[in-house]
């Protein structure tokens, strides 16, 4: 019990830091990975009786946290044409998306579009 109640805390608190990201995908998959890695790291060490829980949580958190940065780190360079710099956004004209209820900005120089926040709209 004591170790569901850490890991249930660990996986809490790697969502609250997620929470704080403003750039979003490194650091959501992140936290969700290694939540995720806990669970399995946790669960393995539980069924194998060889490892102690809380050190196969502790190494899954660490391998998931690993993979999950290097997935998001991944599909931010996807987004952004290779780069981790933020589209320039042309800001003098904003068009209503009416199928998301969002508005959205043409890219400069391209004829991306990317929502307020950045996310991707579509890839033209």
């Amino acid at each position: 019990m004591k170790n569901l109640i850490k890991m249930t805390s660990l996986g809490l608190a790697s969502l609250a830091f997620a929470a704080c990201t403003t750039t979003g995908n490194v650091e959501k998959n992140a936290a969700g990975g290694a939540a995720a890695g806990a669970a399995v790291g946790a669960g393995i060490g539980a069924i194998s009786g060889d490892v102690k829980t809380g050190e196969a949580a502790i190494a899954g958190a660490v391998v998931g946290g690993v993979v999950g940065a290097l997935r998001g780190n991944k599909k931010d360079q996807q987004i952004n044409g290779g780069t981790v710099q933020r589209p320039t956004l042309d800001k003098s004209t904003k068009y209503y998306d009416d199928q998301t209820n969002r508005y959205y900005y043409y890219e400069k120089g391209t004829s991306r579009t990317f929502y307020e926040n950045y996310e991707l709209r579509s890839q033209n």
